[in-house]
């Protein structure tokens, strides 16, 4: 889980890279978020810069009790409230539904997707070395166990026994954070 406290800290005392590792931590949660309010993903994409240019400019206080998401998805609230007060009169055409539903099921998967590759991610980095460099040669390279036997000067019988290790070690790993993955 990404720790934007920490981060929204360090950028308050100057460190500018804590405003880029929040935008890149919580960007595409916080547009599907606010899509949920305004109904158009380029509306949301607009509110949710606009929130983090509240955040970067402005600098509001964090207040302790509360995660920094918490903080975070509430300037964004307000920020969808404000845009629709100011656009009551925003009325979508009921040929555009269909396409604004499709955008909105097709950032969810998105995001899904998306939460699901960090958290392997995640769970690869707890792993023996030679746990994740068969696993990343195998599956994000896509080389056969004899291309991966080759590249780490093992046989293939290793490649194959590390590759079953390997696996139930990442799926240990993945269910010790709530994970559940079936295909492993």
């Amino acid at each position: 889980m990404p720790n934007g406290e920490s981060s929204y800290r360090r950028f308050l005392t100057g460190d500018d890279n804590g405003i880029v590792e929040i935008v890149r931590d919580y960007k595409d949660g916080l547009i599907f978020y606010l899509n949920s309010f305004v109904n158009n993903l380029t509306v949301a994409e607009e509110l949710c810069e606009d929130t983090f240019v509240k955040l970067a400019v402005r600098k509001p206080h964090f207040r302790e009790g509360s995660t920094f998401k918490t903080f975070l998805y509430a300037i964004g609230r307000n920020a969808a409230i404000d845009h629709l007060r100011r656009n009551r009169s925003d009325v979508i055409a009921i040929e555009e539904l269909a396409e604004v539903q499709a955008d909105r099921e097709n950032l969810e998967r998105s995001y899904i997707r998306e939460e699901r590759k960090i958290a392997v991610h995640r769970a690869m980095d707890t792993l023996k070395p030679e746990y994740r460099q068969v696993l990343w040669l195998t599956y994000f390279e896509d080389m056969s166990n004899k291309e991966t036997a080759a590249v780490m000067k093992k046989s293939v019988h290793n490649i194959e026994t590390l590759v079953y290790r390997a696996r139930i070690a990442l799926k240990k790993a993945l269910e010790k954070e709530g994970f559940e993955y079936e295909e492993l």
